[in-house]
């Protein structure tokens, strides 16, 4: 139930805008914080990947496939925190009544069928929801589940590799370099929906985000999986679209 006695928000112009502008100290804080540890989680995700197809590439296929299991580890303690915080925006935004902007998604994007499909019912929804806060809240739900399918297929295919017993390990592959694609391409979307949700909340709604947020947001990084001893410069992912 929405809470009316708290001032409602108003989003800016459009999601371009939003991301133009300037946050307040106290707010920038809380999104500089929040996308830090995401980019925290997601870089010893990426590097663990990147470890693993360059190992594969120089023919070391034993220690590819081990660096490969750690980023199937790692691949959890990515997605897990950033569902958190897709969560966190929702039910802040059913509660108050927060409406930020929120762009259609594009499905040239994503390179997965599923996370396409995802993709293309979510812009088609998009010209028939008629208010800011419903194409927000569902921009959000099905961002949360492609994150959440595309960590699966990501995790199923590394661990199928890992294993050793894939009887079509290119295919597999190509299965980790997709999931790996769209799971970066999330992350960026969600960063923008997290600008301007940014935008949009109220300032006297900021504590009770922020303690929200970082409630569901714990990030126990010592139980993350370790990775190898030395890890040698490599090429960081691009992201998605560029």
């Amino acid at each position: 139930m929405k809470d009316t006695t708290r001032p409602l928000s108003t989003p800016g112009p459009s999601v371009q805008a939003d991301w133009r502008k300037w946050l307040p100290r106290d707010k920038a804080q809380v999104f500089f914080d929040l996308v830090q540890q995401l980019e925290n989680v997601y870089t010893m995700f990426s590097v663990s990947l990147n470890e693993a197809i360059e190992l594969r590439q120089e023919g070391s296929l034993f220690k590819s496939l081990m660096a490969l299991g750690i980023s199937a580890e790692l691949c959890s303690f990515f997605t897990v925190p950033l569902t958190r915080l897709l969560r966190a925006l929702s039910e802040h935004a059913k509660h108050y009544g927060t409406t930020p902007n929120a762009a259609p998604m594009d499905p040239a994007n994503y390179l997965g069928q599923r996370s396409q499909r995802s993709a293309r019912m979510s812009a088609l929804l998009d010209h028939v929801l008629l208010s800011h806060r419903l194409q927000f809240l569902h921009k959000v739900s099905t961002l949360e589940e492609m994150v959440e399918d595309a960590g699966k297929d990501f995790r199923d295919a590394a661990d199928e590799l890992a294993a050793g017993l894939c009887i079509d390990p290119g295919r597999m592959w190509d299965e980790v370099d997709v999931g790996h694609y769209d799971l970066n391409t999330c992350l960026r979307e969600s960063i923008v929906l997290l600008k301007s949700f940014m935008i949009a909340l109220p300032d006297v709604q900021l504590e009770a985000f922020r303690n929200s947020a970082f409630e569901r947001f714990q990030l126990r990084l010592a139980e993350a999986p370790a990775l190898q001893p030395v890890i040698r410069d490599r090429r960081m992912a691009p992201i998605a679209g560029e």
